[in-house]
């Protein structure tokens, strides 16, 4: 009469043990805010400050990849060795705001064609600048998303001190192994990009 009981509890031990062990996301979204100690964001698309002119995000979220915010942190540790830090405008995209995007400007020179998708909606992407040490934004070439050939990375239309600070950007991200859009000084992918697939999770989703 004991053999029920035992076989009943193996049975239970075993389905327990297969619903702990569910596969997880081996390289989730993580939230910037509390993974890069001192990063400053200004999400541009939470807010009608940017080039489509009306607010595209439900929440001023930096969501990246768990590796992608590690090298990151790196960046922003090294810089702060220096007195300046990182500003964020743009971290992961979910992919149906690639589609308004794209409707907005259908050029793939400075916005990804949403049905291949962009890094940044893999979450392994980042536009950034440079900020001192009080937070104030340091010059650069132009300002954010400014589609225009004096955004270009080997753009030389700008004041000397502009593309000193836009080289010290370059440097801090690529030491790291981040790898500059040519057509953006502001962007920079992980050089892991590629084996992420693309999301559409919603910005105001939790997050590990």
């Amino acid at each position: 009469m004991r053999a029920l009981p035992l076989i009943a509890a193996a049975a239970c031990a075993l389905s327990c043990a297969s619903a702990s062990s569910a596969p997880r996301e081996a390289d989730p979204l993580v939230d910037v805010s509390e993974t890069v100690p001192g990063a400053v964001l200004d999400i541009r698309y939470a807010t009608k400050d940017n080039f489509a002119g009306q607010v595209l995000y439900p929440a001023a979220r930096c969501l990246l990849r768990r590796s992608t915010a590690r090298r990151l942190k790196l960046v922003q540790q090294d810089l702060a060795a220096i007195g300046l830090g990182l500003k964020l405008w743009d971290c992961y995209r979910p992919l149906h705001i690639q589609h308004k995007l794209w409707a907005i400007v259908p050029d793939p020179r400075y916005v990804a064609d949403p049905e291949k998708g962009s890094r940044h909606n893999r979450g392994a992407a980042v536009d950034a600048t440079l900020v001192d040490a009080s937070g104030q934004e340091l010059e650069m070439p132009t300002g954010y998303d400014d589609f225009s050939p004096r955004a270009h990375r080997d753009a030389t239309d700008a004041v000397a001190l502009a593309l000193r600070n836009r080289e010290t950007l370059e440097k801090a991200m690529s030491a790291q192994g981040f790898i500059g859009l040519r057509t953006e000084w502001w962007h920079f992918d992980a050089p892991d990009w590629a084996r992420h697939p693309l999301l559409d999770q919603p910005l105001d989703a939790p997050v590990e």
